[in-house]
C-alpha cells in the first residue's frame, strides 16, 4: 500500500432531529411522491431532470439533474437510483443508493430512517454508511447535504 490517498472511503454518520408531528405525519414526508420531491429532489441549484419514485419493498427510486450556471460544477449531472429494502409504515425505512455524477458513480450507500414516538412529536434518526469512490470530499458534503434536506422536509411539512 503507498501512501497516497485512498481511492474508496467508508464512512458512517447519524443524525437525530425531533419534529413536532406524529410518527405518520413525519413519514409521509417520505412515503408521498409529490411530497418528497419538492423537499428532497427540487431545488433552487438545478433543473430536476426526471424524479420517479415507487414506495414499495423492491421499489426503485430515481431522480437525475443537472446543475445550474453559477453552480462551482454547474454543468455536471447528479444520477440516483434507490431501490426499497425495508419499509415498515409510520417506523422505518432502509434503502440502498447509487450516486453518479456524469456517469461516473461516486457513492453507494446503506441509509436507514427511524421513526420514532417521542413526548413533543416524532424523533427521526437517519443512520447513514457510504462508501465514497474517488471523492474525498464526498463524506462532508453528503452529510451536509441530509442536513440541510431535513431541514427542508421540517418547513415543507409546517406548510
Amino acid at each position: 500500500m503507498t501512501a497516497t490517498e485512498p481511492k474508496t472511503i467508508h464512512n458512517t454518520f447519524v443524525i437525530e432531529r425531533n419534529f413536532p408531528w406524529r410518527p405518520g405525519r413525519v413519514f409521509s414526508g417520505f412515503a408521498q411522491p409529490a411530497l418528497k420531491r419538492r423537499w428532497y429532489a427540487e431545488g433552487d441549484q438545478h433543473d430536476l431532470q426526471e424524479f420517479h419514485m415507487d414506495f414499495r419493498v423492491g421499489g426503485i427510486e430515481r431522480f437525475r439533474y443537472r446543475f445550474r450556471e453559477g453552480h462551482p460544477i454547474a454543468g455536471s449531472e447528479i444520477a440516483n437510483e434507490s431501490a426499497y429494502q425495508d419499509i415498515e409504515s409510520e417506523k422505518r425505512i432502509v434503502m440502498t443508493s447509487r450516486m453518479s455524477l456524469n456517469g461516473k458513480p461516486i457513492v453507494v450507500m446503506l441509509t436507514t430512517f427511524e421513526f420514532l414516538p417521542a413526548e413533543e412529536g416524532t424523533d427521526l434518526i437517519l443512520t447513514h454508511q457510504g462508501t465514497y469512490i474517488d471523492w474525498p470530499d464526498g463524506v462532508k458534503m453528503i452529510e451536509l447535504g441530509w442536513n440541510g434536506l431535513i431541514d427542508r422536509l421540517r418547513k415543507d411539512l409546517a406548510q
